[in-house]
């Protein structure tokens, strides 16, 4: 997969948040990380089944960065076809609260990736409710290589037990989606390039 491919695959996935169930959100991210040709034809192929299976219509810019995600392969063109198109996105019910100023080691991990990434400007975090249930969301800013950040977070935190990571890293010049604004105007900041908060330091 090109490099504009996996670009607008990341986008694409941003894009999708909180409209594919986690469990489907997470594999995709996680399959878009991978440097093999396997892991990203597996998005390619995956991705626009998931969509249908989960009845979920997407906008004409949406089927843009799908058709640049998967290439020329005609079957899966095929079946991009009969996604539902929308014209905005329908905006699930979810709810974001700052979550509990907690230094485990999960945290730690998070914040020590994040801080030796080139790029990422800021880390918040929130507590999300609504129809997939209670999840913690990590808000990443910046980033030079966004998937990559994306899986290395997401295979940090399920090391440590969080089966669902919901890690969302959006890229500089990427206007945030409403899922996005949400989370980040209810979260907590973790870290900053700017400013450390107490807890990390004396961590």
């Amino acid at each position: 997969m090109a490099r504009a491919a996996v670009d607008a695959c990341h986008e694409l996935l941003l894009l999708l948040a909180g409209r594919l169930p986690d469990d489907v959100a997470w594999r995709l991210r996680d399959w878009l990380a991978d440097d093999t040709d396997g892991g990203r034809a597996a998005v390619a192929a995956t991705l626009p089944r998931a969509l249908l299976r989960n009845r979920v219509g997407i906008t004409d810019h949406e089927r843009s960065l799908l058709l640049t995600t998967i290439g020329d392969d005609g079957a899966v063109r095929r079946t991009v076809g009969a996604i539902l198109p929308v014209g905005a996105p329908e905006r699930p019910a979810f709810e974001f609260r700052a979550a509990p100023d907690r230094w485990d080691a999960a945290q730690l991990a998070v914040l020590a990736v994040a801080r030796g990434t080139s790029g990422v400007r800021e880390v918040l975090r929130s507590v999300r409710s609504g129809p997939f249930g209670e999840r913690t969301v990590h808000v990443v800013l910046g980033g030079d290589r966004p998937w990559a950040l994306t899986g290395t977070l997401q295979r940090l935190l399920r090391a440590h037990g969080e089966r669902t990571p919901c890690v969302e890293v959006l890229p500089v010049d990427l206007d945030p989606p409403p899922y996005h604004k949400a989370a980040i105007v209810g979260s907590a900041p973790v870290w900053s390039a700017t400013a450390v908060p107490a807890a990390a330091a004396s961590s």
